[in-house]
């Protein structure tokens, strides 16, 4: 007896492909975005969802950026009360009377009445100063002519020549 042949599943047709030369993922991929209903309830969902998200995404981004500028607040905060805490701890030591007279004599040399000060300004021999801090010369030189006029008349006479006097 014949019997009468069932019509091919979706598997099996998803397996052999079509004939039209579509590669088998594609098909698989049509088949599967072809099996899906649309329902009306799914559909406002879907739009009720689409429409939370464009009112969440800006709201999202205000929040990220207010968190990142209380942080920087926050940071400036820190960095302020530990300034603070520096001035005050300097403020209690200038309370202090000792401080203050060894602030005194370090910084505008000041000495007791009998004391003797020796400010050495340079103890090390000529010899072993380097040669940059040396001075350039032991006496201060005046020139003869106004450097200036005679830079300028230089320039215009080099200008002006009419051969090239060898170097």
């Amino acid at each position: 007896m014949d019997r009468p042949s069932a019509p091919p599943s979706r598997v099996s047709r998803s397996r052999r492909g079509r004939g039209d030369g579509a590669p088998e993922r594609l098909v698989n991929v049509r088949d599967w975005v072809g099996g899906i209903r649309m329902s009306g309830f799914m559909g406002i969902m879907l739009g009720l969802v689409v429409l939370a998200s464009l009112v969440l995404v800006p709201t999202i981004g205000t929040y990220v950026d207010q968190r990142q500028q209380i942080a920087a607040l926050q940071h400036d905060v820190k960095a302020t009360q530990d300034e603070i805490a520096e001035l005050t701890a300097e403020r209690e030591r200038w309370r202090d009377e000792s401080y203050i007279v060894a602030q005194a004599r370090e910084r505008l040399y000041y000495r007791r009445p009998g004391e003797v000060v020796y400010l050495v300004a340079d103890d090390r021999p000529a010899d072993v100063i380097e040669p940059e801090q040396r001075p350039v010369s032991g006496s201060v030189q005046e020139t003869q002519r106004d450097w200036m006029t005679q830079f300028l008349r230089s320039v215009t006479e080099a200008g002006l020549a009419k051969t090239v006097a060898p170097g």
